[in-house]
């Protein structure tokens, strides 16, 4: 059986801003807080929900720091620390270490199409800046342009601090595969939020998403049913997540800019936009980031009261 700190729900951190576009000690340790009284069994901290790709070593480091301040004991911390290079990589994985996370994880190198053994270098190099802490690999192929594959796997898992995927492959199946190379004791985590309770049947020991945070309540109730095996309710809730998330992605403005509006309107969490090139809202944005709060205002009273 998996490592029970990593069973469960990881919702993916956003990037705190104040008003002038800088990360915002305060405003991280806010949502910090609000995850710690959601009850949500971890954070998984400066992946892409963080917009770590536009974020500098500094302000990843501010980030992780005022998570750890509010979270150690708390939650689970996983902090993702792949920059497009290695230095700066070791740089986030010793940082990370040095703060007690539970583990950090890396996204393999972007751009160049590197072959396996460079990509496992890569990785392999990472963890050995953070020799006691665990190494979660993030498959997502979509947008890294390479893919976990078992021959990559197989080799990664030489290391002995890999002990699992965070798998955003939309393949359910993949999940299947990585548990069966990784073993009992291995960790595959659902990363596409709206095929959750695909990726739990199919082996996935919790899931980690983009959109949980702004309906963790949601989130929680459903992988509970999964749990007691009480699936064709899950599935409907499964369903009204869905909807909750395509109205997310329909605006003029990135999903993470509607979803930040949608913790101000529903929980009065101001953690500030998103950062250029993502598109923060317009006008015409609000009322539809107004319908997504009440969708999940009333998917909450209908399922959780």
């Amino acid at each position: 059986m998996s490592n029970p700190k990593y069973q469960g729900i990881f919702p993916a951190f956003y990037a705190c801003y104040d008003e002038k576009g800088e990360v915002s000690p305060e405003r991280v340790r806010s949502l910090t807080k609000y995850f710690i009284e959601k009850g949500v069994k971890g954070v998984y901290v400066c992946g892409s929900s963080g917009e770590c790709i536009y974020q500098s070593v500094e302000d990843r480091k501010i980030t992780l720091e005022n998570v750890m301040k509010e979270a150690k004991g708390k939650l689970t911390v996983i902090a993702h620390v792949a920059c497009n290079n290695t230095k700066d990589s070791m740089e986030l994985a010793r940082h990370a270490e040095s703060l007690g996370v539970d583990a950090i994880a890396a996204i393999p190198p972007i751009y160049f199409r590197l072959p396996e053994y460079s990509i496992a270098a890569y990785w392999n190099s990472i963890s050995s800046a953070a020799p006691n802490t665990d190494f979660i690999i993030y498959n997502i192929p979509q947008l890294a342009g390479t893919a976990l594959t078992q021959s990559l796997l197989h080799e990664m898992l030489k290391n002995p601090r890999v002990k699992g995927v965070k798998n955003s492959s939309m393949p359910v199946q993949d999940i299947q595969i990585f548990k069966s190379l990784g073993g009992e004791d291995f960790t595959v985590f659902n990363g596409p939020d709206e095929q959750l309770i695909s990726g739990r049947i199919m082996g996935a020991d919790g899931g980690i998403g983009g959109t949980y945070g702004a309906m963790p309540e949601l989130i929680l109730k459903e992988n509970e049913w999964i749990n007691e095996g009480r699936l064709e309710e899950a599935k409907k809730l499964q369903y009204d997540v869905n909807s909750i998330i395509y109205k997310l992605c329909s605006g003029h403005g990135n999903m993470y800019a509607m979803i930040k509006e949608v913790l101000r309107i529903n929980d009065s969490l101001d953690i500030g936009g998103v950062r250029e090139p993502l598109t923060n809202l317009i006008p015409s944005d609000i009322p539809i980031a107004r319908e997504a709060a009440d969708m999940i205002k009333n998917a909450i009273e209908k399922y959780c009261r």
